[in-house]
């Protein structure tokens, strides 16, 4: 039974990723590591290789298995999986009928998290603060990259997805605002919606692959450079934040693959210019509402996580 709940916990795990991973400007790779599951997934990741490959023929599957922590991420990429399809047309649903509220609870979420991450770093030397200055500076200009629209191509859908997955494994570094750069963020969207399995199949192949060769990197970064590293994605994080302000101005429009009207280039502005600008309600109690139940949310799971290693 005790396996049972564990298991549970991994899946609901994958689906909050998964949640995440849908939403341009938040990050898996957050969720991850928020919910102590980070490392281990990496390391899951960066055992997947030639040398697993020899305990399968060797060995046989069972050891290949245990090699690999299968148990683990098998139930992990169910959750992300199961999430991203029944949960794709929730977000976009969302997105376009509750933005600022939306983008409040991952502005709390995000927000919190990063000072969490901040405090499992023990010195603030040299090193480290330069590290989240560099993180922080890296992931702001991301932010205010204008989008780009590329044709799906075979060939431009696995080099998205390689570098997309590398993002949604970042803290703070979201891979659908990175599709969204790249101008292939409504191609994937509307491919998961159709269960279009062969533009899937293209985009999952260089997932794989770009999972495969990044996770090894970061991991080694982790075990050589453990808190210059955790300052990193900190910075990660924090640089993150201008994405997800909820309250923006769109300044510029471009008309996308689907001929819909979509924001091109947008300004961070007060509440209470948002309502001036767009006639609408700036929402300001329920954002703030919305952004504390998402800091409730991540310090309950951080005082349960410190009451199971007691």
């Amino acid at each position: 039974m005790a396996d049972l709940r564990q298991r549970a916990l991994l899946f609901s795990k994958g689906v909050a990723m998964g949640a995440a991973d849908v939403v341009p400007g938040v990050s898996g790779g957050t969720i991850a590591f928020m919910t102590g599951i980070y490392e281990e997934l990496l390391s899951s990741i960066k055992s997947i290789g030639p040398g697993a490959v020899k305990i399968l023929f060797t060995q046989g599957p069972k050891a290949f298995w245990r090699a690999i922590n299968g148990d683990f991420l098998l139930v992990l990429v169910v959750g992300i999986a199961t999430s991203i399809v029944s949960l794709a047309k929730v977000i976009t649903y969302l997105l376009d009928a509750y933005p600022t509220m939306l983008w409040s609870f991952f502005f709390g979420l995000i927000l919190i998290s990063s000072l969490y991450m901040a405090r499992q770093i023990g010195k603030w030397g040299v090193g480290n603060t330069v590290s989240i200055i560099v993180g922080a500076t890296t992931a702001y200009i991301i932010t205010i990259v204008s989008p780009a629209e590329i044709i799906a191509t075979p060939g431009a859908l696995f080099v998205a997805g390689s570098i997309a997955i590398c993002a949604m494994i970042l803290p703070g570094i979201s891979g659908s605002f990175i599709l969204l750069l790249m101008g292939m963020y409504s191609h994937v969207i509307g491919a998961i919606k159709a269960l279009d399995m062969e533009v899937l199949a293209i985009f999952a192949a260089g997932c794989v692959t770009g999972l495969l060769v990044f996770s090894r990197f970061l991991s080694w970064l982790l075990s050589r450079y453990h808190e210059m590293t955790m300052a990193l994605l900190t910075g990660f994080m924090l640089g993150s934040l201008n994405k997800v302000w909820p309250w923006k101005q769109t300044l510029t429009w471009r008309i996308n693959s689907h001929g819909e009207q979509v924001p091109l280039t947008q300004n961070n502005v007060s509440p209470f210019q948002y309502a001036d600008i767009t006639g609408l309600e700036h929402q300001l109690f329920s954002c703030l509402g919305l952004a504390m139940l998402a800091v409730m949310l991540v310090l309950s799971v951080e005082l349960i996580a410190k009451r199971k290693q007691q």
